[in-house]
């Protein structure tokens, strides 16, 4: 024992003599992973695994605290983890007591919890890569590569002059003038994995500035790598020999050539082997994380940080499903769930603001990342004054341009565990990328209201709607189940060659996979024996087309997108074809008269849109069991339609779209009107005017037609409404009713009976049992535009 011992310290006596200056701890580490328990007198934070358990608890713990106090006042996720491990579990607050340190952070412990945080953080970048699409940038429009270049060389070439005036009018110590050159550089990256988490969290990914800027980023990327690529190998050709540099040189295209020639291919071909709506195979997602750890380890061997390698195999991951996709579904939560908070009790721990003592160094430091970030608004600003866009949109670009997150974060830490910065050095930069993301964000959110873009400068309804103009109509389409109904609808809507249907059909996707959202035309093509769901539905529109040659076109598009923004690609559809009517399937589905199925985002999805689109907007719920009318309108197959009218602006639209099937010759109508002794709906009397306006037009232009029936309805409370409802016929294929009625002493009955988002009459009526074939359209008229106040009493015409 003895002999073993003293043999042990001159191991230790010699590895610490082989390198000086590096920090040496020596502990008993054999079988000190498990704990007994304290009642068999063992201390549980003395042994590896409960430790790492109790730093994974503490650190869900403030995480959530924080984001929970600071969501409410705008700051992004990425705050709330700097808070967490930068400021509250390291020597800044809690970790400044030396029993809290040395029980729940000793140093011995250390070396664990950075292991597995830079591999769960390899992991995070190979990620970054698997969502990224690397073509598109070939796809880029000239805007966005010239707005992504000034947005990284204007503020790099400001910098760069800064830093010339102070390292020749201050003295510095060499460490500094290195601190201050390096500070350049990570000021003036824009990482795009970062800012499209932005963008995705404040929702205005989908966005003309989040697309922007996110496109952008991607620029400033590429930049950023050419540049240190070049400068790394020109600094290596200087410092080392040609052997040393043409090897290093040799063997990253090597490296790189196997990522782009053998990898990618092989991605691709286990894609062909999984088909569509199949999930994929094991095997290929054990081979993929195989080759990431393979591949980091080559990189580390030759020189290059496994991180960069990670990025690139990644890239060669085709994005979205099924590989891409699988891959990001099996890893994202363990990733940004265990291991990214993990890197921040990393930052933590060596993040001390009583390190903070220079203020030269300090003052140096702050002069160049402000410069920066007003050289990053600069570089946003001028290119899209120059293109006329908004001034406060153009800001916007700047600030979110200037995000700061994880990446950086990974950055600052490497060097800090390099020793190529100091204590002082490295929490000024931390407690920068807090504030400059803790100012950017909210600053950002009250600039730019993507909502607001949305904004028609005209009326676009169907009440304002010339009769001898083509009626544009966007169709949103979320399942198979959809199409039928919708195909009715637009069947019942008399599309003639002297007033056609323009339809844009949007089919929405989850966006799964990749990091933005793509909104992209469809491509026709013949169906196959394995056709895929979208291909199945735009075949049965394409039918549609053709049966209604001359009378209806279609345009069909696919909106691939996160749920929480779906409704921007609708709205921006809608603004940019000139819709004048939405519809939208409701998210709740029946079968044989029955609810089955309700899905949430659908819900959110329908809510935003009657929000923010600009015009008008009708929710179809569909009850199931449909007969094909539009196929079988030919052998004088009818379509019976209720319309409900209480009177205001969206029972007004809901009579100008009746008006519209006037003509069909299959189409039969009825038209309920609502009245009582008093006002059965409030409004002014400009609303009351124009509401016997459209019903006088409607009763002349329906005069001597067979196909019209009128029925006079009297009604004095809430329930003698719901009687009028619940004695209905069952024989109508489809009721129309608008969403919203004015206050009355009627509608307040029924609002405490029930109210939801569909209005209170939408809601009465698809609780109610009005027969099991029987499909109810929603109707609101477009209630914002630019400049209206009062939207009832508008006669503009589109």
């Amino acid at each position: 024992m003895e002999v073993g011992h003293e043999n042990l310290i001159h191991s230790t006596l010699h590895v610490a003599t082989k390198s000086p200056g590096q920090p040496f701890i020596c502990h008993s580490a054999v079988n000190q992973i498990n704990s007994k328990g304290i009642w068999f007198g063992d201390d549980p934070l003395a042994y590896s695994l409960p430790i790492f358990l109790c730093q994974l608890f503490l650190m869900f713990i403030f995480t959530h605290v924080f984001y929970i106090i600071l969501k409410p006042v705008g700051q992004p996720t990425f705050v709330s983890q700097i808070l967490q491990g930068g400021m509250t579990l390291g020597p800044s607050v809690l970790g400044h007591s030396a029993t809290f340190n040395e029980r729940v952070f000793p140093l011995k412990e250390r070396s664990v919890l950075d292991t597995m945080t830079f591999f769960g953080f390899m992991l995070f970048i190979f990620l970054c890569g698997v969502k990224i699409d690397p073509t598109i940038t070939f796809r880029l429009g000239r805007r966005n590569c010239v707005i992504g270049i000034t947005t990284y060389f204007v503020p790099y070439i400001l910098g760069k002059v800064v830093y010339y005036i102070l390292t020749h009018s201050v003295s510095f110590d060499s460490d500094t003038y290195n601190i201050l050159y390096i500070v350049i550089e990570i000021q003036c990256i824009a990482a795009f994995p970062v800012i499209t988490r932005f963008l995705s969290e404040f929702e205005i990914l989908n966005s003309e500035i989040g697309r922007l800027a996110a496109s952008s980023s991607i620029v400033a990327e590429v930049c950023f790598i050419v540049n240190m690529t070049i400068t790394f190998f020109i600094k290596l050709s200087f410092t080392k020999s040609i052997v040393v540099s043409f090897g290093s040189l040799l063997s990253s295209l090597v490296l790189f050539s196997f990522v782009i020639f053998v990898v990618h291919p092989a991605a691709l071909w286990a894609i062909q082997q999984s088909p569509e709506g199949k999930p994929v195979e094991e095997i290929y997602i054990c081979g993929v994380l195989v080759t990431v750890m393979v591949g980091g380890l080559l990189g580390e061997i030759i020189g290059i940080n496994a991180l960069v390698v990670s990025f690139f195999i990644g890239l060669a991951i085709p994005d979205g499903p099924p590989l891409g996709a699988a891959l990001v579904d099996k890893l994202d939560c363990f990733v940004s769930v265990v291991c990214i908070p993990m890197l921040f009790i990393v930052v933590g721990l060596r993040t001390n603001v009583y390190a903070i003592q220079t203020m030269k160094n300090i003052l140096g430091i702050q002069l160049i990342i402000c410069t920066i970030f007003c050289g990053k608004v600069l570089g946003a600003l001028l290119p899209l004054l120059y293109l006329r866009m908004p001034i406060r949109d153009a800001f916007a670009l700047g600030f979110i341009m200037n995000i700061k997150g994880t990446i950086e974060m990974a950055l600052l830490i490497t060097l800090k565990l390099k020793d190529m910065m100091n204590d002082e050095c490295f929490t000024v930069m931390v407690l920068n990328l807090l504030l400059v993301s803790g100012i950017a964000s909210p600053i950002v959110k009250n600039l730019y209201d993507p909502s607001r873009r949305f904004l028609a400068y005209k009326r676009r309804t169907l009440v304002h709607h010339n009769s001898d103009e083509p009626l544009r109509l966007l169709a949103c389409i979320h399942k198979q189940e959809n199409v039928l109904a919708i195909l009715n609808l637009l069947s019942a809507s008399n599309p003639t060659k002297e007033s056609p249907i323009d339809l844009v059909l949007l089919q929405h996707i989850k966006l799964e996979g990749r990091s933005s959202s793509v909104l992209v035309a469809h491509v026709p093509c013949k169906l196959g024996a394995h056709s895929t769901l979208t291909e199945q539905i735009f075949n049965s529109f394409d039918k549609f087309e053709d049966a209604y040659k001359g009378k209806i076109s279609i345009h069909s598009y696919k909106g691939i997108s996160p749920y929480a923004t779906m409704h921007n690609d609708v709205c921006y559809l809608a603004l940019e074809k000139r819709t004048t009517f939405i519809i939208l399937p409701f998210h709740k589905r029946w079968i044989f008269g029955r609810t089955t199925e309700s899905f949430f985002p659908f819900q959110q999805l329908n809510k935003n849109v009657l929000e923010k689109a600009p015009c008008s907007v009708g929710v179809l719920i569909d009850r199931g069991n449909q007969k094909m009318f539009w196929c079988g309108h030919t052998k004088e197959s009818t379509y019976q339609v209720a319309v409900f009218f209480f009177g205001g602006a969206d029972d007004r639209e809901t009579l100008a779209y009746a008006r519209r099937m006037l003509d069909q010759p299959y189409v039969h109508i009825t038209l309920f009107r609502f009245s009582s002794s008093t006002d059965i709906v409030g409004g002014t009397e400009t609303s009351k005017m124009l509401d016997s306006e459209i019903l006088s037009e409607f009763r002349l232009k329906a005069f001597r037609n067979e196909r019209v029936s009128l029925k006079d309805e009297m009604i004095i409370t809430g329930r003698d409404l719901l009687s009028v409802v619940e004695y209905m016929e069952s024989c109508y294929d489809l009721i129309m009713v608008g969403r919203k009625h004015g206050d009355s002493k009627v509608m307040s009955e029924l609002n405490k009976w029930k109210n939801g988002e569909l209005g209170v009459i939408g809601e009465i009526l698809i609780s109610l049992n009005i027969g099991s074939q029987t499909s109810i359209l929603v109707v609101q008229q477009q209630t914002r535009y630019w400049g209206s106040r009062n939207p009832e009493d508008s006669v503009r015409k589109v």
